[in-house]
């Protein structure tokens, strides 16, 4: 009698791969009506009217990445929890902690406009490039965004949050002191938190060229 397990059933991975291409070319279009929003606004009534035009949209949109911390714990992906909780603990804070509270503090601020627009590029980046990746075949211009746009987009992104908590600290105070004590804390996690999330894009990135450098001497 044999004792060899059965190969596993593939019907788990191809639901899996299924799921993950559903969700990842849902979110492309959702971010990408958010960037269209956001750019027509600013080219049509100004940067200062982003907010009013399409904050609740983006608010929704960007909650809903919540499920992507949820893939990690079930571990439907293979993204670090750390790196995924962070980005979009700090995400949720800018869109509902900041943004919800205080609009009459952020709302007009052209800096709602520039961390709209970061977060919507880097992300109609992100998802087709998992789209792509779960399929076989990623495009080069598709790689070479996803491992290089991140320089511009991540300070861009990463400044404009960092203002938008900086001008929120002024009416969290007037509610309630440690309010006020609290933001000056999440501002003063940003530098650690943003060295780590550059460092694992540079990893991300170097192990990425390293490949296609030994794949070129093949």
């Amino acid at each position: 009698m044999s004792t060899a397990q059965p190969p596993p059933a593939k019907s788990s991975s191809g639901a899996r791969n299924a799921y993950l291409i559903a969700y990842n070319a849902l979110s492309t279009m959702l971010w990408t009506s958010v960037l269209s929003k956001t750019v027509t606004t600013i080219t049509t009534k100004g940067a200062g009217s982003v907010f009013s035009e399409t904050g609740e949209w983006a608010k929704t949109v960007q909650t809903g990445a919540v499920l992507e911390v949820l893939h990690c714990l079930v571990g439907l992906v293979r993204a670090p929890l750390v790196t995924t909780g962070m980005q979009v603990a700090s995400r949720l804070l800018l869109v509902w902690g900041i943004g919800h509270q205080f609009p009459q503090a952020v709302g007009g601020s052209p800096a709602y406009a520039s961390m709209l627009v970061a977060w919507a590029c880097s992300e109609v980046i992100r998802y087709p490039y998992f789209v792509f990746n779960l399929l076989g075949d990623v495009p080069g211009l598709v790689e070479w965004l996803r491992y290089n746009a991140f320089f511009v987009l991540y300070p861009m992104g990463i400044a404009s949050e960092c203002w938008l908590i900086f001008q929120a600290i002024e009416p969290a105070s007037r509610q309630n002191p440690l309010f006020g004590y609290g933001l000056w804390a999440i501002l003063a996690t940003y530098v650690p938190g943003a060295y780590i999330l550059y460092t694992h894009m540079m990893a991300q990135r170097r192990r990425i060229m390293r490949g296609k450098g030994r794949a070129k001497m093949q």
